[in-house]
């Protein structure tokens, strides 16, 4: 049995003291009768209590969260040159995003340097989870079909949902768009043609119908296909530099989805949705000795079903409930690499069950409390030698405690998890009990709504991967899961009407990060066979800054802009070891983007721009393992009109305006400046 602190006083008792105390000391000072209950909606149109959402710009801030929120809205999304949700937090502050290159290149997030595997994805309130390997590729997820995308530090704040989102460091939201219709209108369809650089074209649908007062229906499709060839540098030290052509980064693609939406006679609604990803790509391989070709293949083919219902059955109370399954498949072949039955050809089948349900119950208009359970059963099949079938039960738990007034609010969540681990062959499974805390609160200090501070502390923690435990002649079955404590304070300021500047927001965060037993791959008796273990720990202390502006300018003219600063010190403090004091992989101690947007009646030009400071590419901080920084800017223009009275919507893009080469993940190089064309009609 683990916790996730150890030593001394242990922060669960200095949560419940301070807890207690600053309830009762405010309550004294409030007078309930006087308290005003804010109320907006989540990711997925449930009531969350005690947040106020104020449209910035660029991002919506959640005023009175107290964790660091991002959004991204639909209507900001479009000013951006994204094609995946990928391309699109990228300008979040305090992400870095691992690009392995063109349209079918492995993309991964990894926010505040905790590592991908410390970040949460949802689509549509229902996790996506890869237990072989922790990473979930977000170039899978197109934009086309999102509504919003919400970056939470640490997690959501609010209590009504399911046990997995409270227990990750860092949560993703991806929500699709929501059938609207006027009173006169019961279907519509939108259809969408990108064509662009390096072979792109990718039609797209979505179908919306009205099917009664309380019941729609949603069905969207997507289908991408690009052959990957584009020109990049490719430099060594002693002279070398030529110019060559990125080769096997092919890739063709469907994604398709059908949801049904109901309204429930309580005031909650009901979701049902089946999603489908098929897709073949070629995998480009890093460009090492002088090789430039690679003729590995995947092929990738995830399903899942899921089912939401969120309703209230009796006075105070919430009931949140959701079922999944899915199963996703992938095959990788290596022609170059042979075995006695050939090419090396890897197949693996992963299902997983979900359940999670919650109660959330009102104590005092000022005063929540909820209770999460989830179950999840985890199954891994492959045709590898000597693969051991693991299967893994999770028991999720976490009570939380919700408390708001007009100026001050505070939340606190006890998470308690136990893993049940078992294997079919060669090895022994394994079980873990965990225990996490955590408190948050955000004050309002001066009596103005417009300006906010706002602290949390967290622990978390991630179990290994099954590739972690068990990959054939790298694994290790005694691994313990990495563990994190989490510090942040920040303040967040937004006006109103302030003459031609319609708008102002302003954000910034401190943070500090500590992980303990970090996983980590050390060679064994040869480069071939490896080991996993918990030998690491880092040290991360950050700051990220954004502020965001709207100008009314003349005729009818109107200009955005943001800014986003990240500064960030991620230091290797494992003890006797060589690297001892050094920034860890791919962190780069300063990043930031610039975007803006004018708008003239039904012009708009779009101008963004982003910077990642120099990096290292292994954990020795020298010469030979140095890596470049980067920056890019992408121009678009767009304009709306309407065709037989439809809306129409034609935008030409200009991605990487100056032909920068460049490496997010070395060598693995990026594309230099490339097109895209986009036509949306809406009939």
């Amino acid at each position: 049995m683990y916790l996730c602190k150890k030593g001394g006083s242990h922060p669960i008792s200095t949560l419940l003291v301070t807890w207690v105390m600053l309830s009762n000391m405010l309550y004294a000072q409030s007078n309930p009768s006087k308290v005003k209950i804010d109320k907006s909606l989540d990711s997925i149109g449930r009531t969350v209590l005690g947040e106020i959402t104020l449209i910035s710009t660029r991002h919506k801030f959640k005023i009175k969260s107290p964790m660091p929120a991002q959004v991204l809205s639909e209507q900001q999304l479009k000013k951006l040159n994204s094609f995946s949700v990928a391309d699109a937090i990228r300008y979040f502050s305090g992400v870095q995003l691992k690009d392995y290159g063109g349209v079918g290149g492995l993309k991964t997030v990894n926010v505040r340097s905790l590592g991908s595997a410390h970040t949460a994805v949802f689509y549509d309130g229902m996790s996506i989870s890869n237990a072989q390997n922790g990473q979930v590729d977000l170039g899978k997820y197109s934009l086309d079909n999102i509504e919003a995308i919400e970056l939470y530090n640490g997690q959501k704040s609010s209590i009504l949902q399911p046990a997995r989102g409270l227990f990750s460091s860092n949560t993703l939201f991806l929500k699709t768009k929501t059938p609207h219709f006027s009173k006169t209108k019961k279907s519509q369809v939108k259809a969408t043609f990108k064509i662009g650089s390096f072979g792109l074209i990718s039609p797209s649908f979505l179908y919306q119908q009205k099917l009664s007062k309380k019941l729609a229906l949603s069905a969207s499709a997507e289908w991408v296909k690009a052959h990957g060839r584009y020109k990049y540098r490719y430099q060594k030290d002693g002279g070398y530099d030529t110019t060559a052509t990125r080769q096997n980064g092919d890739i063709t693609a469907l994604r398709s989805e059908l949801s049904l939406h109901a309204k429930l006679k309580g005031g909650g609604n009901a979701i049902l949705k089946a999603y489908l990803y098929n897709s073949e790509r070629g995998l480009p391989g890093a460009i090492v000795a002088n090789r430039y070709k690679h003729v590995q293949r995947q092929w990738d083919t995830n399903i899942f079903v899921h089912g939401m219902l969120q309703n209230t059955y009796f006075k105070k109370h919430k009931l949140l409930v959701n079922l999944k399954f899915s199963r996703d498949y992938s095959r990788y072949i290596d022609p170059d690499y042979k075995t006695l039955e050939g090419a090396l050809d890897n197949k693996y089948y992963q299902n997983e069950f979900y359940a999670s349900i919650v109660n959330q119950y009102t104590l005092k208009n000022w005063w929540s409390i909820s209770l999460a359970t989830d179950y999840s059963v985890n199954t891994l099949d492959a045709n590898l030698y000597r693969f051991p079938y693991p299967t893994r039960y999770s028991y999720l738990g976490a009570f939380s405690s919700h408390m708001s007034w007009n100026r001050f609010n505070i939340q606190a969540n006890l998470l308690g998890g136990y893993i049940d681990e078992h294997v079919k062959y060669y090895q022994q499974g394994d079980n873990q009990y965990v225990f996490c805390p955590v408190l948050s609160a955000s004050y309002q200090p001066f009596n103005t709504k417009k300006f906010r501070v706002r602290a949390y502390y967290k622990e978390s923690f991630r179990m290994p991967t099954f590739n972690d435990l068990y990959y054939t002649f790298v694994g290790n079955s005694s691994l313990r899961p990495e563990f994190t404590t989490q510090y942040n304070f920040g303040a967040t300021y937004i006006s109103q009407s302030i003459g031609f500047l319609q708008s102002l927001s302003l954000q910034a965060d401190v943070y500090y990060n500590h992980i303990k037993d970090k996983i980590i791959a050390m060679p064994s008796s040869n480069l071939f066979r490896w080991t996993m273990m918990n030998l690491g720990e880092v040290d991360i202390k950050g700051l990220e800054a954004n502020a965001n502006f709207s100008f009314q300018l003349p005729s009818k003219t109107t200009l955005n802009l943001g800014l986003n600063y990240t500064y960030q010190q991620a230091i290797d403090v494992t003890k006797s070891t060589t690297t001892y004091g050094d920034q860890i992989p791919y962190t780069p101690k300063h990043s930031g983007t610039l975007t803006s947007s004018l708008n003239w009646e039904n012009w708009q030009i779009n101008y963004s721009f982003i910077y990642t400071g120099e990096r290292y590419s292994q954990k020795a901080n020298i010469p030979v393992n140095y890596v470049k920084p980067w920056y890019t800017s992408d121009l678009a223009f767009t304009w709306n009109s309407k065709f037989l009275k439809m809306p129409l919507k034609i935008g030409i893009e200009v991605n990487n305006v100056f032909n920068q080469y460049y490496d997010v993940v070395l060598n693995f190089p990026m594309p230099g400046r490339n097109y895209r064309l986009n036509l949306s009609l809406i009939f």
